[in-house]
């Protein structure tokens, strides 16, 4: 008895300095801020490139509406571009040099113009300090949906499939900058799969939401 009782009372000033600590120091807490900025209804003016064919370059204007259910999802429910194409110098090599003709079938494969439609996902917020000065807020998200290209050949009305990445930088409640990022899966008729990937810079104008 005499030994555990020397062993309790040897245990008392550790227990009292837990619990003191205890009191001190309940435990962290986190604490997730909510966001500065809300999208509503969201009309897009941009300009991109179809950078990847051999044989020629596209630069288009684009024009969108995105409509946003939450923070987290959205349906682009229409976009449009209009491609100005202009030849690379491989293309222009093989038309003077070995004269092949502007209707071959490797040529035959530029876009005029597109529209479709995408689903919106945005799982990533967060803000940064820029040089100290000031705040930054931007959001990343995902998106896939469907394309329609209206090609060059007669009647070239291809359907294909879209993914891609996209970056936004809010600016204020009402604008803000986007980049997005996509492949479209085209389906060229044949069994044949054609890539063709876009990159995009839009301003975007929200309209409806609050902060």
């Amino acid at each position: 008895m005499r030994y555990v009782l020397l062993v309790l009372l040897s245990l008392v000033p550790g227990l009292a300095l837990a619990q003191a600590e205890a009191l001190e120091n309940p435990g962290t807490v986190s604490a997730v801020q909510d966001r500065l900025y809300r999208l509503n209804h969201e009309l897009t003016l941009g300009v991109g490139a179809l950078p990847a064919d051999a044989f020629y370059k596209g630069y288009f204007a684009a024009l969108g509406y995105t409509y946003h259910f939450s923070d987290s999802f959205a349906w682009q429910v229409g976009r449009g571009a209009y491609s100005y194409n202009v030849d690379t110098g491989l293309r222009r090599q093989l038309e003077r040099d070995f004269g092949v003709a502007p209707t071959a079938n490797a040529f035959e494969d530029e876009v005029q113009w597109m529209v479709g439609s995408d689903v919106v996902w945005s799982p990533f917020y967060g803000k940064t300090a820029f040089l100290n000065s000031r705040v930054l807020h931007f959001e990343a998200f995902v998106l896939a949906g469907a394309t329609v290209f209206k090609l060059n050949r007669d009647n070239g009305f291809r359907p294909a499939a879209n993914i891609g990445l996209g970056l936004r930088l809010f600016t204020s409640q009402h604008l803000s900058f986007r980049l997005d990022v996509t492949n479209n899966v085209l389906f060229a008729g044949a069994s044949r799969i054609v890539n063709v990937p876009t990159l995009q810079l839009a301003t975007a104008f929200n309209f409806g939401a609050t902060e």
